[in-house]
């Protein structure tokens, strides 16, 4: 079994996709209960389709619940570590 080049990615192609064995997937999909992990770097593969991860980001677990678009990617890209920078300029009185 060959992996395809979308879930290819950056790894080598003889290895095949990076991801997590997650014993408790069917449990999960039939009860909706959410998959804590920090595993961002796991590769998000097609039996993953609706069922909801808590990513964590170095600080909080981020919900995240897959959809078809999203397989290939990686969890890591839809929890995101930085916060937003916004300037807020004081008034001079």
């Amino acid at each position: 079994m060959w992996p395809t080049a979308v879930v290819q990615g950056g790894r080598s192609a003889w290895k095949g996709p990076f991801f997590v064995a997650f014993p408790n997937l069917k449990h999960a999909l039939e009860n909706n209960i959410a998959i804590k992990t920090q595993a961002r770097a796991c590769t998000i593969l097609p039996n993953f389709i609706g069922i909801r991860f808590m990513v964590h980001n170095g600080k909080d677990y981020i919900p995240v619940t897959v959809t078809q678009d999203m397989v290939g990617h990686k969890l890591g890209e839809f929890a995101i570590t930085r916060k937003r920078f916004t300037y807020k300029q004081t008034k001079n009185k």
